[in-house]
């Protein structure tokens, strides 16, 4: 049986790895969530290819992740509609089969 430390450090290294990956992507959000090198809206194709390689089958880490970006979309473009950011970030995920 694996103790919480040990648990913790394999935890902590897959986080890193994911990280990683996600940095070396370049398909990045801007401060109006445009892709920062295609500046298409956020997560483009090649940004969501590269989530879902990144997260390995964690459904629900993504939707965490992608949460995270949910509030911070939401404080930066008062001005759009809510059901459309929610839209952007969050309906292209794939449903649990």
């Amino acid at each position: 049986m694996i103790g919480p430390p040990a648990r913790w450090e394999r935890f902590a290294a897959r986080r890193r790895r994911r990280e990683q990956e996600r940095q070396v992507a370049g398909h990045t959000p801007s401060e109006s969530y445009a892709c920062r090198e295609c500046e298409h809206p956020w997560p483009c194709p090649q940004a969501r290819l590269a989530l879902l390689v990144g997260f390995a089958g964690d459904r629900v880490g993504l939707l965490m992740y992608l949460g995270a970006h949910l509030a911070r979309a939401l404080q930066q473009r008062p001005d759009t509609h809510p059901a459309l950011i929610v839209s952007q970030l969050l309906h292209w995920v794939p449903r649990r089969r």
